[in-house]
């Protein structure tokens, strides 16, 4: 299933259809909450070596979008 990002997509059948990163089973709430105790981008890649940096990136870019939708709904 297509998202707003090429990088990102959901599967019903892949983690009860969370947002995941293309390529991997990891959700971007994963990757998101990762950041959030401390890890630094180099240390997800080399903990996780099927991430790239790209995929983080758009992680991030995913939960903005997301957070900016969220804004524009509540206005």
């Amino acid at each position: 299933m297509k998202t707003a990002h090429p990088l990102i997509s959901t599967q019903p059948g892949v983690r009860f259809g969370k947002p995941c990163l293309v390529g991997t089973r990891i959700a971007v709430q994963d990757v998101l909450g990762w950041l959030a105790s401390g890890m630094s981008f180099e240390e997800i890649v080399e903990d996780f070596p099927e991430l790239t940096l790209e995929h983080i990136r758009a992680a991030l870019a995913f939960a903005a979008a997301i957070e900016q939708r969220t804004r524009q709904v509540a206005a």
